[in-house]
């Protein structure tokens, strides 16, 4: 096995990335799942969602953010929970890219909806860039040996 294959395939790398992905997503929904009003505002501030959609969206995404999460962790159906978080953060960095162009600070409800988590958009961006970095890793990771359901790669 070459240098990339030992790294894209490591058991142990895989599965500390895979947990450190999938706690950051239960932690992010936690608040929004408890708060959904406050969540659908913060949704609003970001000026991209049509109106009907926004209050749809503060109370279905959290949930995906939490059991997206669990499964990355357990390692059930890992790659399409993979695929899920990492189109969530791809959206995410299209959605602050697109406030930091148009200069509007915004409260980016990652973490909670409380109007005093404000971040800075670049800190946001390049959070989230990593993120995603993170995440096509685990995709591209194919170890199987800490799944709890094993399924063919």
């Amino acid at each position: 096995m070459n240098g990339t294959n030992k790294f894209l395939h490591n058991d142990f790398l895989g599965l500390i990335v895979r947990l450190f992905i999938g706690i950051i997503f239960i932690y992010a929904s936690l608040d929004k799942i408890q708060s959904p009003a406050q969540f659908a505002r913060i949704i609003y501030n970001y000026h991209i969602m049509p109106g009907m959609l926004i209050n749809i969206l503060a109370l279905l995404l959290p949930w995906i953010e939490i059991i997206s999460g669990m499964l990355l962790i357990a390692g059930i159906y890992k790659e399409g929970s993979i695929l899920i978080i990492n189109v969530m953060v791809l959206v995410f960095i299209v959605a602050i890219g697109v406030n930091l162009y148009r200069g509007i600070n915004l409260e980016c409800g990652c973490f909670s909806v409380s109007s005093k988590a404000k971040e800075s958009a670049v800190g946001l961006l390049l959070r989230d860039i990593g993120l995603l970095i993170l995440g096509v890793y685990v995709y591209l990771n194919r170890s199987r040996r800490f799944d709890l359901i094993k399924t063919k790669a």
